[in-house]
């Protein structure tokens, strides 16, 4: 760190010299793991290259479109050079997707019919698909309400998939079987490809028909494949994440075989409409823009990640994945037992960003969450957790987890801000 970073960040951001020296000796540890990740990043960034140039991208694509959007070549460009990168039959991707949780709703309610079952077999989803399922109660719109029931099986304690407890799990009215490639809010390692391939190769050993869908929020470019390279049927994902490069203003986006696709579509639309309408109101540059830059920002993001693990494991926190762990999202959760340290984090993280950075973030009754939860995202994009953010929900074991950031110089910042505020508050010592 040059002489001149370190008397800015001492005497401008207040960050005490002990937090920078630690920095320093934290960065010299992880230079490896940084050259793992650009490894990844170049290879993605090719391909993302690739499929624009093979598909004969220009900026008649970036056009704007209103009403029914009739004959949108950019939007029909679009799905193409999706499909293309994930290596599969076709895509479903769209501005009026507002989230991840939006994408994977879509799937369930466009694949599932009355009677069905769906199987999870990475235990509990993420919060926000509980009310959709219908786990804990009967909610008006629900899976449940269609009759279609759930069932899960848990990982086991290591991490690796229970394949008796799946097989035996497996019925004849199971129809669709979803893995979740990230963490949520559990205190595990994401799934790296290589299992979730053993894991679609074993269920279709048992019944081929079923479909294999993946939820891979968090998850795109950070390895050399995708989950539609190795057997999934389907994948979905936010564009205010990982694919969107921090660029896309809002969406989401569908892969996989294109019976599937066509499903979701039909759910996000009307049946026999499906992809061939749908205004993208001048987004489809923006789209186009991010996708092209996502590789690079997932490697940022990446490597603020590897810091976070690292610096906090120095302050004696548990942390998960360890720094030098094989990574398949962008999350990094710190376990801090104490409510207190949790919230002074989040606010820390926040104090460090470019929007809002004078916002103190509070726990709250999010929609869809069951607890309450402390974001903190300074975004220029509203909620974009590719960009340097960290949330929680407000129960035991006060596990923080953080992701995202546009670039890694702001997400080392925004941890060194995080540790600012825990020191302050005395919740600390270094």
């Amino acid at each position: 760190m040059h002489k001149l970073t370190k008397n800015y960040l001492k005497n401008i951001f207040d960050i005490d010299t002990k937090i920078i020296d630690l920095a320093e000796k934290c960065e010299e540890e992880i230079k490896d793991q940084f050259i793992f990740i650009d490894e990844i990043r170049e290879y993605n960034q090719y391909k993302v290259l690739n499929s624009m140039q093979k598909n004969k991208l220009s900026d008649i694509h970036f056009n704007y479109s209103t009403g029914y959007g009739y004959g949108d070549i950019g939007r029909e460009t679009l799905d193409k050079v999706y499909a293309d990168i994930f290596k599969c039959e076709d895509a479903l991707v769209r501005p009026n997707i507002v989230s991840g949780t939006h994408a994977l709703s879509l799937c369930l309610f466009g694949i599932l019919r009355p009677g069905d079952e769906m199987l999870s077999i990475t235990g509990k989803p993420y919060d926000t698909l509980e009310d959709i399922i219908g786990i804990k109660k009967f909610n008006q719109g629900s899976l449940r309400d269609y009759n279609i029931t759930y069932n899960q099986v848990d990982l086991l304690e290591d991490g690796n998939f229970d394949f008796e407890r799946i097989r035996n799990s497996i019925k004849k009215n199971t129809k669709l079987v979803l893995i979740q490639r990230s963490t949520g809010y559990a205190w595990r390692n994401s799934l790296s490809i290589k299992k979730i391939q053993e894991a679609i190769e074993f269920i279709k050993s048992i019944n081929n028909d079923i479909c294999c869908m993946v939820d891979n929020c968090y998850g795109e470019f950070v390895d050399f494949y995708e989950p539609t390279e190795v057997g999934a049927d389907i994948a979905a994902g936010s564009l205010i994440k990982n694919p969107g490069g921090s660029i896309a203003p809002t969406g989401g986006y569908i892969v996989g075989k294109k019976k599937y696709v066509e499903m979701a579509a039909d759910r996000l639309i009307a049946p026999g409409i499906g992809k061939d309408t749908g205004a993208t109101l001048g987004t489809n540059r923006l789209i186009f823009q991010g996708l092209f830059l996502a590789p690079h920002v997932v490697s940022e993001a990446i490597k603020g990640a590897v810091f976070c693990s690292k610096i906090f494991s120095y302050l004696g926190y548990n942390v998960n994945p360890s720094y030098d762990s094989l990574r398949s999202d962008i999350i990094q959760a710190i376990k801090f037992g104490d409510s207190r340290a949790l919230i002074s984090f989040c606010k820390g993280i926040q104090s460090g960003s470019p929007v809002d950075s004078f916002v103190s973030p509070e726990p709250w009754g999010m929609p869809g969450y069951n607890d309450k939860v402390i974001m903190a995202a300074g975004a220029f994009v509203q909620g974009a957790s590719i960009e340097l953010s960290a949330d929680a929900p407000i129960r035991p074991p006060y596990i923080a987890y953080l992701q995202g950031g546009i670039t890694y110089d702001h997400a080392k910042i925004g941890i060194l801000f995080a540790i600012k505020e825990l020191l302050k508050e005395g919740l600390i010592n270094i």
